[in-house]
């Protein structure tokens, strides 16, 4: 099943099954229904409120609102291309073997599969980053990475927006990113259950394209299955000790080439006018207009 989230006529938030190429709307939001008895196999099933054409839908990210988001760094791939790009050595820590590395990022900032993107105030080295994300069906804890999965209740296209400059000074200290990545976030279009995506099951991931495009043209991406920690893997580390709820997202990272930073300034960075799409196989795509600062930078 493909589940979207939408803006009704009245200017509420409903969510809808995808049917023959049209959204047969349930009368609530997608967050809602995964915390709903029976949650999404019970609720397509039901005689729909409303049909609407996806052409004329105010699409929204699946989800708009999440719980929490934990952004992981899940592609070897990428991790030696940014060494590379930053320091000219693409050696991977081993702590980076250990276990599944993430950030907590910012459930204020999602953003849907259309909208457009400000560069964030101060930002002069603006990136998209070409991720997928799961998202998770009802409250869990301490998951086995062997059973964490049978935990998703879909997947989806996700774009951290990242400002390379600010997150250069952030990262030389113990924090992390902070700004650097808390002003966009991109999420959608759809929401796709796991058993549209069993049949191209390939290594940890899925045998599916992942690739990033600015101004129609293609930078970069790679393959699912390149993936180094699976999803199970993830929701395990993320779960221990603590719940995840209904509608968290989980990110991956972004596949091997799947971001300017990695490109090696054979790519210009992000500049307002452009237009980036982030697609995934089976998953749909993103499709952002990035704009100008809405706000301007003031120090001190």
């Amino acid at each position: 099943m493909k589940w979207v989230s939408y803006r009704s006529a009245d200017g509420s938030t409903r969510c809808g099954v995808v049917h023959d190429n049209k959204i047969h709307a349930v009368g609530m939001g997608l967050l809602e229904l995964l915390r709903a008895e029976g949650g999404l196999e019970a609720a397509a099933t039901r005689e729909p409120t409303e049909i609407v054409e996806p052409a004329t839908a105010d699409l929204l990210a699946p989800i708009p609102v999440p719980p929490a988001v934990r952004d992981f760094a899940a592609f070897e791939r990428h991790i030696s291309n940014a060494g590379k790009a930053a320091v000219g050595d693409g050696t991977v820590s081993p702590v980076w073997y250990e276990y599944p590395l993430f950030y907590f990022s910012n459930p204020a900032a999602i953003k849907g599969p259309h909208d457009e993107v400000p560069i964030a105030p101060g930002a002069q080295l603006w990136d998209y980053e070409v991720e997928v994300a799961a998202v998770i069906a009802g409250d869990c804890s301490n998951l086995d990475a062997a059973t964490a999965e049978h935990h998703i209740a879909g997947y989806l296209v996700y774009c951290d927006w990242s400002a390379r400059d600010i997150s250069a000074s952030e990262m030389g200290f113990v924090y992390g990113p902070s700004k650097s990545k808390d002003a966009s976030t991109s999420l959608g279009p759809f929401l796709v259950t796991p058993d549209e995506l069993e049949p191209y099951r390939s290594g940890k991931g899925f045998a599916l394209r992942m690739d990033g495009y600015v101004n129609d043209e293609h930078y970069g991406g790679g393959s699912w299955d390149e993936i180094h920690w699976s999803f199970g893997e993830m929701l395990a580390h993320a779960s221990r000790g603590t719940t995840l709820r209904a509608g968290d997202i989980i990110a991956s990272g972004p596949v091997g080439t799947g971001c300017i930073q990695e490109l090696s300034g054979h790519r210009p960075y992000l500049a307002p006018g452009d237009t980036v799409r982030i697609e995934v196989q089976e998953l749909g795509a993103i499709s952002a207009r990035i704009t100008a600062p809405e706000l301007s930078w003031f120090t001190g």
